[in-house]
């Protein structure tokens, strides 16, 4: 079983319980003595300065300086911890999972780090050496799903060449997160701009992607002097993981759609302080920031998205009758047309297998060639950039970004989870949604389709920004951060 490092380990809890006092020279930090003498003296006080604790946590001053910032949030959740491993140690024993059941009511933002055991990564390995491959394809292209030679020189380079630990540890230098929402641990990045006046921005990311998607993009928003931008365009970046996706917990109940996460990623932007900010959104990230948006919530001044929202009706139903629409459509509107019709005809599978039957996807959990040849099937432009990578193009992703990606989905064992936010969604991926506060779009050219500037325009009324990229696609934070960092730049400049 994987390790999942929590801020106060296993062996250090226990030495903090009453019984037992041989640790009496180790030395704590104020807080963890405090609560300590609290706990074994005087409980019920502990009791009142824990819940206390809690509560204080979301109005920690946002506009702090990073460095104190910082302080306060790991001083606050690391005395809410220790007490509670105080309470524990006594009769029970201490889990090691960021996404063990927390009490109703926890708010405390616990710091976290990750970390696979060598026996996890072996077993991958094996696993990898003991596919049993099916025949080749009987085409010349990829008609036919993820092509033999594709997914056989990935396997063969995750077996013998790629190394997790090095994702691993540039993971674990950021400053990562989870906190409880409606019963679920979610685990979010969160890293302060040094800049002043920076303005936060929470990124989402979608399926297959995970937070992986947007680590490229960290230091070009939060430190962007060192990136071709000024000052005045910094971020505070907040970054979570989906529920049932990467570290985030998988949820137990119903109910888990884009509606209700936008909801959690409100109270988790509000928990950490902020009164004000943007959020911005692919794939299913898109879903979820406009769903924010939708709420109405007054913190909340404007949204971007790489994959909006903006197919009219009446191309909607053209589509849906399939065969060549019988309207007049512009260059742009007629190459997002024929984009869209591919997709419905070739490319939609996937999503419906999992909008209907999540729970089938045994072997995707079970094989890791499997989950990879699933996961890079996603969309015909971005399956071309990934072959091209195996075949030793050099392209926005590497082979090490492509397997960082898919071996984050096998370690935390995501594949199904993952897969339950297309059954539980009910929305229209593509219709416009209504969203009334400020929007910029960036339309780059290889996404499942590139939105036309008239179609946008009617969508979002109040259109900030509109950009027709030259290149990249459906993943263009990770595949072209350095053009995705330039848009939201540009895109939110008027809000701050």
């Amino acid at each position: 079983m994987s390790v999942k490092t929590k801020q106060i380990s296993t062996d250090r809890k226990k030495r903090f319980a009453c019984r037992g006092q041989r640790d009496r020279a180790t030395t704590r930090s104020p807080a963890e003595s405090v609560l300590h003498l609290l706990f074994c003296r005087h409980p019920s006080v502990a009791y009142a300065l824990v819940g206390t604790i809690s509560l204080a946590l979301p109005i920690i001053p946002a506009r702090a300086d990073p460095a104190t910032q910082y302080r306060l949030v790991v001083e606050a959740t690391t005395m809410t911890s220790v007490a509670r491993s105080i309470l524990s140690s006594s009769n029970a024993s201490v889990s090691a999972s960021p996404t063990a059941p927390r009490p109703t009511g926890d708010l405390s933002i616990r710091p976290f780090k990750y970390h696979a055991s060598d026996e996890e990564l072996a077993e991958l390995r094996q696993r990898i050496s003991m596919t049993k491959w099916p025949s080749r394809e009987l085409v010349s292209d990829s008609s036919q799903g993820v092509q033999l030679a594709t997914i056989q020189e990935l396997a063969r380079y995750w077996q013998s060449d790629y190394d997790w630990r090095k994702f691993e540890t540039r993971l674990n230098a950021l400053p990562q997160f989870v906190t409880t929402i409606d019963g679920v641990d979610i685990h979010f990045i969160h890293v302060r701009s040094k800049h002043p006046n920076a303005l936060p921005i929470i990124i989402t990311h979608g399926w297959p992607g995970s937070i992986i998607e947007q680590l490229k993009v960290i230091d070009p928003l939060t430190n962007p002097t060192a990136h071709g931008g000024t000052a005045a365009d910094a971020f505070d970046v907040v970054i979570p993981s989906l529920p049932g996706h990467g570290f985030s917990g998988a949820p137990t109940n119903l109910g888990w759609d884009p509606i209700r996460i936008a909801r959690a990623w409100v109270i988790l932007m509000n928990r950490l302080g902020y009164a004000k900010y943007v959020a911005q959104g692919g794939d299913w990230g898109n879903a979820v920031t406009e769903q924010m948006a939708l709420l109405g919530t007054r913190e909340l001044v404007g949204i971007h998205t790489n994959m909006p929202a903006t197919v009219p009706d009446y191309v909607a139903h053209a589509l849906q009758a399939g065969g060549s629409p019988s309207l007049h459509l512009s260059t742009d509107e007629k190459y997002a047309y024929d984009q869209l019709d591919f997709f419905y005809k070739h490319g939609l599978a996937y999503a419906q297998e999992m909008s209907n039957r999540p729970q089938t996807l045994y072997g995707v959990e079970d094989s890791p060639v499997g989950l990879a040849a699933w996961m890079l099937d996603h969309d015909a432009r971005s399956y071309e950039l990934i072959a091209r990578v195996f075949a030793g193009r050099t392209e926005g992703l590497t082979r090490d970004d492509v397997l960082d990606n898919i071996t984050l989905y096998w370690l935390t064992h995501t594949a199904v989870s993952s897969a339950r936010l297309y059954w539980e969604s009910k929305l229209p991926f593509f219709a416009p949604k209504g969203v009334k506060i400020p929007v910029a779009v960036s339309a780059y050219p290889d996404e499942i389709y590139t939105a036309p500037r008239s179609w946008t325009e009617q969508a979002y009324p109040k259109l900030l920004h509109y950009n027709r990229l030259l290149k990249g696609g459906h993943f263009a934070a990770w595949e072209q951060p350095e053009s995705f960092s330039q848009e939201l730049r540009m895109s939110f400049r008027s809000l701050r």
